[in-house]
């Protein structure tokens, strides 16, 4: 029975650890970028689309690795039992699985571009995936200064998107910079969530979150403006006749946005029970974004 338990016990470690909701922000940029690119051009390569989401998982799993390598180093990690070196022991070797699955993410990647005989996609995803190690590697560590949610704007929005639809149709788009504000601002807010339940042990680790900075409830505050204009964008993109009503489709979201908002207002200062609330927010991201790109692809459909 103890070694059930045990056994049971390790296994939520390692899912925690693995963190299988967060490869969302890998399909998702590239599901809309493509949604955008198919809505303006009827274009569609799936051979493209696949490789690209292959890629861009295995490029987020050495992020999300090397994270936690970066972290053990700062001591932040140190009451993290789902840390994957805490877990394993073994930090060399996860930094050089990380780096190999980075490898072959990159190889992905490259093969568009050979396919394309343009380097142009390949380009736009190192430098995202530089903007990705400035976050937590040496000696830059940018997200220890509290600027890890513009760089994960950019980088999983702007950038990421216009990969995405490039990927496509080999060229780029104002309206597909429109919508890589939305997912841009939904994938930040994931990480802005991620940083209520730590903040002693960014306190002691030096680490200048915008909640460390904000306290808990002006964050608590920004969470719901931010929030808020996830569902302001598309209703002005609408009026401004970018795009049709059907993005609208992104309201039907708005259940994970009040559940967030609201779980983080009323327990933005009790880290054991706020502690989840990034899970929240990576439904909203996921849900938000497939509606989205529902809502691209729809009218050129019908």
């Amino acid at each position: 029975m103890t070694t059930k338990v045990f056994k049971d016990s390790q296994k939520k470690l390692w899912l925690a650890a693995i963190k299988p909701p967060m490869y969302t922000v890998a399909i998702i940029p590239i599901t809309v970028g493509t949604a955008a690119a198919f809505s303006e051009t009827s274009i569609f390569e799936p051979e493209l689309f696949f490789t690209f989401l292959g890629a861009a998982i295995l490029i987020i799993a050495w992020l999300n690795l090397t994270n936690d390598v970066f972290d053990s180093e700062t001591g932040i990690d140190k009451n993290k039992a789902h840390s994957v070196v805490n877990l394993t022991g073994n930090k060399s070797l996860v930094f050089w699985v990380a780096n190999l699955f980075l490898l072959v993410g990159i190889l992905g990647i490259f093969a568009i571009s050979w396919w394309q005989q343009d380097l142009t996609v390949l380009g736009l995803i190192i430098v995202c995936c530089a903007l990705g190690y400035s976050y937590q590697g040496p000696p830059f560590r940018f997200g220890y200064q509290g600027l890890g949610e513009i760089i994960c704007f950019i980088t999983f929005g702007p950038l990421a998107i216009a990969a995405a639809y490039y990927s496509q149709t080999q060229s780029f788009s104002g309206t597909s910079l429109a919508v890589s504000i939305i997912i841009g601002l939904t994938t930040s807010i994931i990480l802005f969530c991620s940083h209520f339940h730590q903040v002693e042990d960014d306190l002691a680790a030096g680490k200048k979150s915008p909640i460390v900075r904000l306290g808990t409830s002006k964050g608590a505050i920004i969470l719901a403006i931010s929030t808020a204009i996830v569902f302001i964008l598309p209703l002005m993109f609408v009026i401004l006749g970018l795009f049709s009503g059907w993005i609208l489709l992104i309201f039907a979201s708005s259940p994970f946005a009040w559940q967030l908002v609201t779980h983080v207002l009323k327990n933005h200062d009790r880290p054991s029970l706020v502690n989840n609330c990034k899970f929240i927010a990576v439904n909203l991201h996921f849900v938000s974004g497939m509606l989205l790109s529902l809502g691209l692809i729809l009218p050129r459909l019908l």
